[in-house]
């Protein structure tokens, strides 16, 4: 049974650790900390917390750095994350409030949560399989080129070209537009894909071709937006830890590039869908992924519609666990607040 006081030592361990990369000591601890007990004290927290495998000695050192088990500890008594700085809220709100859709704001996300973690930073994109259609949209380019939009409950704005002599007029666009809306406008993705299977039959004769060109289109649309899909920004920040791993760096830069591994993973992290709640999954609990040598951080967040996605940071287990959670938990609340408007 591990005491107070030695989680209180575990605490500074890993957080000087993480700050200095450095095997922490029992006279560092002393000299930094104010405990009010003798180093000798210290030793003796520090052999039981070894016993319990939550540090561990790196190679010949006195130091000592913390294990998997050590952070998962650490992060498991995190009972209070410290709000972002106001001028770091004020960051967020203004360069996610500049975005024009929602693939610039998840662009902006990952962007903005690198840059304030210095890790890794990943967005799931809302479950579009229970997205809606809002509204199609078709706009003539050229007499030869014609462009379906595709827009969805969830900010989603997909758009597609049509190559081929349509020839539309006012009055054929007109009808087009009103067909296509009229079935499809407020069904499910799922739903919409066997729906224009049959709508091109709902046209005059004369508009049929050029509706079933127009059908086919949108069901390339609705297949790629019922996939799940991430995106990343960041990955140079592995680079400047690659002394935090083992051998080479390249596994995990191939295992992050694999969107299907990231998926799986943050499918199987449980999440609340308010940002509420950041969830850990620290070093070995991330072997059955490739990545046992890191740590990933993730919390939910909301889209319109009600589609729940995960937003969250990878990176090496020696990461700033407070810094990081508190910056996942403000942008995904963000997140919510942005995309609950649309």
């Amino acid at each position: 049974m591990v005491s107070e006081r030695s989680l209180a030592v575990l605490r500074v361990i890993v957080q000087d650790y993480v700050a200095s990369r450095e095997p922490v000591g029992s006279k560092t601890i002393v000299e930094r900390h104010s405990f009010g007990v003798s180093a000798a004290t210290i030793r003796n927290d520090m052999a039981q917390l070894e016993e319990e495998e939550l540090i561990a000695a790196p190679h010949t050192s006195s130091g000592r750095v913390p294990t998997d088990k050590g952070y998962r500890v650490f992060v498991d008594q995190l009972t209070e994350l410290r709000p972002l700085s106001s001028a770091q809220r004020q960051a967020i709100e203004t360069f996610l409030g500049e975005a024009v859709d929602l693939d610039d704001v998840l662009a902006r996300t990952v962007r903005l949560l690198s840059q304030l973690t210095s890790q890794v930073a990943l967005a799931q994109y809302p479950s579009f399989g229970n997205a809606r259609v809002r509204h199609i949209e078709l706009v003539v380019l050229a007499p030869t080129r014609l462009m379906s939009v595709l827009i969805t409950d969830s900010g989603r704005v997909d758009q597609h070209l049509i190559d081929g002599p349509h020839g539309l007029d006012d009055a054929g666009l007109a009808e087009l537009r009103r067909v296509f809306n009229t079935a499809l406008g407020g069904i499910t993705l799922a739903d919409a894909a066997q729906t224009l299977k049959t709508v091109a039959g709902s046209v005059s004769p004369a508009l049929r071709g050029v509706a079933g060109e127009i059908a086919r289109a949108l069901g390339d649309q609705v297949a790629a937006n019922r996939h799940d899909r991430l995106v990343m920004a960041g990955a140079a920040n592995l680079a400047r830890t690659e002394s935090d791993f083992t051998g080479s760096i390249f596994p995990v830069l191939e295992a992050i590039e694999e969107q299907v591994t990231l998926l799986k993973l943050f499918g199987e992290l449980e999440i609340d869908d308010d940002g509420d709640r950041v969830v850990a999954s620290i070093g070995r609990e991330n072997a059955d992924f490739g990545l046992g040598e890191t740590s990933v951080l993730a919390s939910g967040y909301t889209a319109s519609g009600g589609s729940v996605a995960r937003l969250g940071v990878l990176g090496p287990t020696r990461m700033d666990y407070s810094n990081n959670m508190v910056a996942v938990r403000a942008v995904a609340r963000y997140l919510t607040r942005l995309l609950g408007e649309d």
